[in-house]
């Protein structure tokens, strides 16, 4: 864990560094059960692939267990918006300032509300920002991030089945962001439920065949757009 600069506030995150010392920077955003260890283990993953990953801890220690969807949803819902557009632009700063990131832009990595925030985040830091992969979650409703504004090339991976974000929207949103000239390709995959990736498998969604075939396919697109 470190700590980093939000916006006069100090914020933490699990920082994962590869073996060789150095790689492009990734920053990786929380499922709604806060910093646990499928978060830690999907940046320990980057990092064995070569990146440096950041994972910001937007609850500030809090944290629901996997059984506690309840809980998970009232520490969402009861997350301040400011506060984690603040850290997660703090998570930046500090992965690109890390002597150990090459280059001075960084890709973005999301997990339900953390693939809905990496559309918030590429939308405040086109500066930096310069790949975004979203998984399962989107902007939905009319308080969403300004899309026009970003400037990352963008490979989101969403769910067939998914009671939270559905698929609907998926393809409302690819043919917005196509309208606004953005490089963006969303695939919603068939037979699959919210939280495919996830290896805890807290929803029974879990597609371990398919996890292993996006995995390179996404690692090789942030590897390519952050060289």
């Amino acid at each position: 864990m470190i700590e980093f600069a939000s916006n006069g506030m100090d914020a933490r995150g699990y920082l994962a560094v590869p073996d060789s010392g150095s790689g492009p920077g990734v920053i990786v955003v929380q499922e709604w059960w806060g910093l646990d260890t499928g978060i830690v283990a999907m940046a320990d993953r980057l990092a064995d692939d070569g990146f440096v990953a950041l994972a910001p801890d937007l609850y500030h220690g809090e944290l629901a267990g996997h059984t506690e969807m309840d809980k998970a949803g009232d520490l969402m819902n009861s997350l301040p918006p400011e506060r984690a557009a603040r850290d997660m632009s703090g998570a930046v700063d500090a992965l690109v300032a890390h002597d150990a990131t090459t280059g001075d832009g960084v890709g973005v990595v999301g997990f339900c509300m953390g693939g809905l925030l990496t559309f918030v985040l590429a939308s405040l830091r086109p500066d930096r920002v310069k790949a975004a992969v979203p998984f399962y979650g989107y902007p939905t409703g009319g308080d969403g991030p300004d899309l026009s504004a970003i400037d990352a090339a963008i490979q989101g991976h969403f769910a067939e089945v998914d009671d939270f974000f559905p698929p609907e929207g998926v393809r409302d949103l690819q043919a917005t962001l196509e309208g606004l000239g953005k490089d963006a390709t969303l695939t919603v995959h068939p037979g699959t439920g919210h939280a495919f990736m996830s290896p805890h498998d807290a929803l029974g969604t879990y597609d371990e065949a398919l996890s292993e075939t996006i995995w390179p396919q996404f690692t090789g697109f942030l590897r390519t757009t952050l060289a």
